[in-house]
């Protein structure tokens, strides 16, 4: 058989977008340059991100710095590149790097606060300071509780200290964060970035310029104190709302944890806190891309975060600080290791076409490149089909080849052979988009809370699932007898890991009448975890004997089928492999570009963290 020329050759629209730190002085020839660069390596286009080191003339959203951009977008239009702006000068989102408290100091992040009263004692509240509760502790003393501004900021895009010797790494600006749980003052931050880029670059928009990155907004910024918590003005009325109860009476279970139901409170006032986020910023922000024919992308600032993904036509995760690593129990334990099928899963049920994943940022200079490789293929594996390495730095002068190592693009060791890279990373984002992803077991989730234990067991056993997020049984899946319907998936089995929410229950019920529901728990054993996955979905590949480390990931996409078979350990591993098909299957290597014949008995090798494809013409 052959294998499809796209496979071999994909458009450039699936190639990796690196962030590009611009931070330093600019240039016209030399952004010119390191394009040209890019594309000779294989990387068709970029995220345009503002980073500390710049000098204070080339200030965020300046009209100089604003003219560099359009330099850089004239030249990727010239060379059939892709753009995606990034909206902050550095990070957290949501503050336009001071200026949306600038124009108005009332839309500076806010919190709440708390004061312990003794017997007769009046609160103490400063000018800025409105007093929210008084209210009983279960001890019998009282707490005040305020709202206020908060002393919180974002990280600044200017060194205040840098010197000609770099003898250790200068301070930074900090302007102060916004307030992104007042709508009013995400408006503002929309004004001063996004209108101004469409001023400035619409017509751009929709072809060159295909997204707008958000990136990790924060309810408290960087926040100086440790004893407050995330608020605005008015948040219990919005939170009391969300949760359908009054939790002014429980506000001391925010501090205490001797109060009554403590974690249970703190988490209902965290859910109602991003519920709330949703509304005033992620909404806003996803109404202002699509009327502008741009993608929302970017990531939340948690891992297992899957319910603001339903914002962003781009939805994505944000593989960083060594949070995943080759090797180790991260790879399959703990609330990052979800975000590969957080936003993979995302995508499918909301009907996206692309996911994506900012990876190896903060991953330190002593990444190589065997990793920086394998946490590719750790997210296609778990179908992620667009890659932002983090990041390709325009200059490495200083203290800012220190800031947040490694460069993985032009500084980097690996550079002159990143073309085979980048062309395997285009090949594995091509086949992991418009193509139906064949899994009938679903694994529930909460919108901010995403579990792994059940995932654990059945990624080492070869049974692939997607994350369903827990809203969609009673907003948008259909039900019935024969499992949950969603966008193109059909869920045979569902997996419940954590207590549902009580709005799941009609469908759940539908669902365990039918013998469709799998409660999982620690005590269960992973073998009969997979019996009663068999029973309802059937395994499409198997192994002999077991492998705990292969991955799989099975597609349909232009009548062929793809095997995606990945080694995820470093030892080599051997095993035979029954697939359904009907014959004619080849193996192909993304990486070398080559198919070769499937042994007669079908047994293969893998080597350690080696990643290759089946391809096959039609199900036996």
């Amino acid at each position: 058989m052959q294998i499809p020329e796209l496979l071999q050759n994909p458009p450039r629209l699936f190639s990796v977008m690196p962030f590009w730190f611009w931070n330093d002085t600019l240039d016209e020839a030399e952004i010119v340059r390191q394009i040209q660069d890019f594309e000779t390596h294989g990387v068709f286009g970029f995220v345009i991100h503002p980073r500390v080191g710049l000098p204070r003339e080339l200030g965020w959203m300046s009209d100089k710095l604003l003219d560099f951009y359009q330099i850089a977008i004239n030249e990727a239009q010239r060379r059939g590149m892709a753009v995606i702006l990034y909206d902050e000068g550095m990070y957290p989102s949501g503050s336009s790097s001071g200026q949306v408290v600038a124009a108005n100091p009332n839309f500076q992040c806010r919190c709440l606060a708390k004061q312990e009263l003794a017997d007769g004692e009046e609160p103490h509240l400063g000018p800025d300071e409105d007093l929210v509760a008084i209210v009983p502790r279960q001890n019998g003393s009282r707490l005040a509780i305020s709202d206020r501004k908060a002393d919180s900021f974002i990280r600044g895009l200017h060194y205040i200290d840098e010197g000609p010797v770099f003898d250790g790494p200068p301070t930074e600006d900090e302007p102060p964060a916004g307030d992104i749980l007042n709508p009013a003052a995400v408006a503002e931050f929309i004004r001063l970035v996004y209108d101004k880029f469409a001023a400035r670059f619409a017509p751009y928009f929709g072809h060159t310029i295909i997204a707008v990155f958000t990136d990790e907004p924060s309810l408290l910024g960087r926040s100086r104190e440790i004893d407050v918590v995330p608020g605005t003005t008015g948040i219990l009325t919005e939170v009391n709302r969300i949760l359908g109860y009054d939790l002014t009476p429980h506000l001391p279970a925010l501090w205490y944890d001797d109060e009554p139901d403590a974690q249970r409170i703190r988490d209902d006032y965290e859910h109602a806190l991003n519920v709330r986020l949703e509304e005033t910023y992620y909404a806003q922000l996803s109404r202002w891309c699509e009327k502008h024919r741009l993608a929302l992308t970017g990531h939340p600032a948690q891992g297992n975060a899957i319910g603001p993904l339903r914002f962003f036509q781009i939805p994505g995760q944000d593989l960083v600080w060594r949070w995943v690593l080759p090797d180790t129990p991260t790879a399959l334990e703990g609330p990052e290791s979800t975000q590969g099928k957080c936003s993979s899963s995302a995508m499918l049920h909301l009907g996206r076409r692309r996911n994506a994943n900012e990876c190896c940022g903060a991953y330190g200079h002593e990444l190589t490149w065997d990793e920086m490789v394998w946490l590719a293929h750790w997210c296609f594996i778990r179908g992620v089909n667009l890659l932002y390495p983090h990041a390709f730095y325009y200059s490495v002068r200083g203290p800012r080849r220190d800031e947040r190592p490694p460069d993985v693009g032009p500084n980097a060791a690996w550079w002159p052979r990143y073309r085979l890279y980048a062309d395997a990373c285009r090949r594995l984002s091509w086949l992991n988009t418009d193509s139906r992803h064949i899994c009938h077991l679903a694994i529930l989730g909460k919108p901010y809370r995403l579990p792994w234990r059940a995932a654990k067991v059945c990624f080492r056993r070869q049974r692939d699932f997607n994350y369903l997020e827990d809203r969609h049984l009673w907003e948008d899946a259909r039900v019935d007898e024969s499992g949950i319907y969603i966008g193109d998936m059909h869920y045979r089995a569902l997996i419940i890991e954590d207590e549902p929410d009580a709005r799941a229950n009609p469908a759940l019920e539908i669902l365990a009448q039918a013998g469709r529901v799998i409660h999982y728990n620690e005590q269960m054993a992973g073998a009969d975890l997979i019996a009663q996955i068999d029973r309802l979905v059937p395994p499409g590949i198997r192994v002999l004997p077991a492998v705990p480390g292969l991955r799989v990931r099975h597609v349909i996409k232009e009548a062929e089928h793809y095997f995606m078979l990945f080694n995820e350990t470093k030892a080599a591993v051997e095993m035979s492999i029954e697939l359904p098909v009907a014959g004619g299957a080849m193996r192909y290597d993304p990486w070398a570009n080559e198919v070769a014949a499937i042994p007669v008995d079908n047994r293969l090798k893998l080597a350690g963290h080696e990643f290759q494809i089946i391809v096959a013409p039609e199900i036996g």
